[in-house]
């Protein structure tokens, strides 16, 4: 009799072309846009563009993070990850965060540079084309990751999404100090370049946090948890769950759960039953791994 040590898997090839298509999309769209918001920022002076052009630039490392950590995560179970590589999404997301972080401290230092020497008036016509381009062309990254990563169920391209959602706020903030600046007062754009500042840290300590409690086993969210014993429950022969304990193992779930089932049947109709409810837990969104122990009722 053969031993096994490793998990068996099946390979997705239509979720690996998604996870795909997610990471050009976002590789493709950070770079352009840092690229673009550089020059202006440079061209113009503008604090607030150059605090955006940052907040691109750190977009694209995370991206290209993002890039590899999938690629890791999606490798088969082997002898030196058993159970798969699934941790290596969140792992390369702490990488992530101190990239923003280091970003988010350059924006905010030349923010207060500039209004420690007294800033000046910033045109408003290529500074506010390329702000407003590039709230469109968040918005449109924003729509088609979020879609990909409902698809896939994937933390990090949730994640992606969710900051692309955070940058056209960001970029709006910028398109105010430019606008202030030219009405209002000079000092209205090191302003709002702080503000975009602080937002690359509230967005990276978000990062942070979800993604620590990945590596943490942090407890699953209530809803699935009623979920997993609903489908329990589903399976005929079942009659009590008492125990479930669901917690992320990197971005995914694994449950442990306790079944009863009737103590007259047969080892082969429990362990049947088992089968059945393993495979209607695991087909829940985001449960990756089930472990089902089969119980006498009159226990």
């Amino acid at each position: 009799m053969d031993l096994q040590y490793v998990r068996r898997e099946s390979p997705d090839p239509s979720r690996r072309r998604l996870y795909l298509r997610a990471i050009l999309i976002a590789i493709a769209g950070n770079a352009l846009l840092a690229a673009v918001k550089g020059v202006v920022a440079w061209s113009s002076g503008s604090s607030a563009i150059l605090s955006d052009a940052a907040n691109s630039f750190s977009d694209t490392l995370y991206s290209l993070m993002m890039a590899g950590g999938l690629y890791l995560a999606q490798r088969p179970a082997d002898l030196s990850h058993p159970q798969g590589h699934g941790r290596f999404e969140p792992l390369v997301s702490l990488l992530i965060v101190g990239a923003m972080g280091l970003a988010g401290f350059a924006a905010l230092r030349e923010s207060a540079l500039r209004f420690r020497s007294g800033a000046v008036v910033i045109a408003s016509g290529w500074p506010t084309a390329v702000l407003v381009g590039s709230v469109g062309v968040k918005i449109g990254m924003y729509v088609l990751v979020r879609r990909i990563g409902r698809l896939v169920h994937s933390p990090a391209i949730g994640a992606s999404a969710r900051d692309n959602l955070a940058d056209v706020l960001v970029s709006a903030a910028a398109i105010v100090g430019v606008w202030g600046s030219h009405l209002v007062h000079p000092l209205f754009d090191p302003v709002a370049g702080a503000v975009v500042s602080l937002w690359i840290f509230r967005t990276a300590w978000e990062i942070l946090v979800e993604n620590l409690g990945y590596l943490t086993g942090r407890s699953a969210p209530q809803e699935l948890q009623t979920r997993v014993v609903a489908a329990a429950l589903a399976v005929p022969g079942v009659l009590d769950v008492h125990q479930v304990i669901a917690d992320y193992v990197g971005p995914q779930i694994r449950v442990d759960m306790h079944i009863h089932v009737d103590s007259e049947m047969t080892l082969r109709q429990a362990h049947a039953i088992a089968d059945q409810v393993q495979a209607q837990v695991e087909a829940l969104p985001g449960v990756d791994l089930s472990f089902v122990h089969v119980e006498p009722a009159d226990v």
